[in-house]
């Protein structure tokens, strides 16, 4: 059998990219709205951003450890179509699904009694305690949402498809706007202002809906079979073996973040304050790169499983120029609107210029970010779990925390935090970069040879 091209043009990849920007950012941006409303509420706007911080960066954290099996989902069915095997995975679908949502509850339950402890530990007290455990009560009961959501992402994703995610993520978004503005401040002899709580049920409400908008266009718009059967599907062993290796990875990308956290509280609420800014405009920037190694994930897992070493080895230089390209776009961003960036967020003198002081070095990230994340989304799609794990353990315990320990004896307080940040990334990318080049362009060139 004569297998077709597979397209991996600029036009292809644009694509795949967009859609996937617009789809990957809608995380990021339900927690970023959040904070930003509440950062402005009158009373205890400060607090209320701190808490949205800490809670949103912990939600963030237990998304993206789990949200990992919609990488291997997408893999899984990238190479089966690159391989002409797509018809064997009929009962495969719903059994990935399902271990999706088993993980989100099991996940939930875990942590759900023992949130003040977590809070207490990442150093919350007082009102941001408070607010913390508000917005926490109700944002928990949207993981098994998301986690279902991000499966059928995969699902999608593995079909080379981005177009219907994009759609679902941005009604999503419209909708956590509109019901953030609306349940956070009230409506005038309508509705009570409700604060941080009317932020947290916006994001739920808005979980909801793009969990059930994936549903029906699952349906409506592909053949995939979503009735469960009894018999496990032999692609089911390795999702759970890419999945707990990705978990591995995840938990040491985000024991970074929440260290991050945790030292940024105990500087004080203007401190963490300071420090939600810069990491929702670090993780929208983040999803936002992510959208290009979107498209490598995709086509790079398809190119695998057809044996198209030298296309793989040509797409992910191109992904990676386009990455940088955008990097470079962002910092140019970030520095002509510096001061309206903060401004967003809250009116605290005190907070924005903590957040000024240090946000050059967020920018510093971008470049890496873009190297590490485009080289990270191809890796999975070409099934490499086990180096992203260790990878991720090593950038942690011999990148993040010597920098941060070091940062914090000099006392560089917000500043020591992201340089550890920065460290971390450019650890990353830099090991990622070279098992590519070591791994693959030996086979790209002997393809090239024969």
């Amino acid at each position: 059998m004569v297998m077709r091209k597979i397209d991996i043009s600029f036009k292809r990849i644009q694509q795949l990219a967009l859609p996937a920007i617009i789809a990957g950012i809608a995380e990021p941006v339900l927690s970023s709205t959040d904070a930003a409303v509440v950062g402005n509420i009158a009373e205890f706007g400060t607090e209320s951003l701190a808490a949205v911080g800490i809670v949103g960066t912990f939600i963030s954290t237990i998304i993206w450890i789990l949200a990992q099996t919609r990488s291997a989902i997408s893999a899984i069915i990238s190479q089966n179509l690159g391989a002409g095997n797509l018809k064997s995975l009929t009962s495969f679908p719903a059994q990935a699904i399902l271990f999706n949502i088993s993980l989100s509850f099991i996940l939930l339950f875990s942590t759900y009694f023992f949130i003040e402890d977590i809070l207490l530990f990442l150093r919350a007290e007082g009102k941001i305690l408070e607010f913390s455990k508000e917005y926490y009560y109700i944002r928990i009961w949207g993981f098994p949402l998301t986690l279902f959501t991000f499966a059928i992402f995969g699902l999608f994703r593995g079909l080379q498809n981005t177009f219907w995610p994009m759609i679902i993520a941005s009604i999503g978004v419209f909708i956590n706007v509109g019901l953030d503005f609306i349940f956070v401040y009230g409506l005038e002899d309508f509705m009570e202002p409700m604060g941080v709580k009317g932020a947290a049920w916006a994001s739920l409400i808005a979980q909801l809906v793009m969990a059930l908008l994936a549903l029906v266009l699952v349906v409506t718009k592909t053949n995939i079979s979503l009735k469960l059967k009894r018999k496990v599907h032999p692609e089911v062993k390795r999702l759970i073996s890419m999945s707990f290796n990705l978990f591995i990875r995840s938990v040491a990308l985000n024991i970074a973040l929440l260290m991050a956290v945790r030292e940024a509280t105990s500087l004080g609420k203007e401190f963490i304050a300071a420090h939600t800014i810069a990491i929702n405009l670090w993780l929208f920037s983040a999803f936002f790169i992510d959208g290009y190694g979107a498209a490598g994930n995709i086509l790079g897992g398809r190119l695998l499983g057809a044996k198209k070493y030298n296309d793989l080895w040509i797409l992910t230089k191109r992904v990676n120029l386009y990455n940088l390209f955008v990097s470079l776009l962002l910092v140019v961003v970030g520095i002509l609107l510096y001061h309206q960036l903060g401004l967003i967020f809250t009116k605290d003198t005190l907070v924005l210029s903590t957040f000024y002081g240090m946000f050059f070095i967020v920018l510093i990230s971008q470049p890496f970010n873009a190297l590490g994340f485009t080289l990270d989304a191809i890796f999975k799609g070409l099934g490499e779990m086990k180096y992203l794990r260790n990878v991720l353990v090593s950038a942690t315990l011999f990148g993040f925390i010597p920098t941060l320990l070091i940062c914090n004896y000099l006392d560089l307080k917000l500043k020591g935090i992201w340089i550890a940040i920065v460290v971390w990334i450019a650890f990353r990318a830099v090991a990622l970069l070279f098992k590519f080049k070591s791994k693959f362009y030996p086979l790209a060139k002997s393809e090239m040879i024969n």
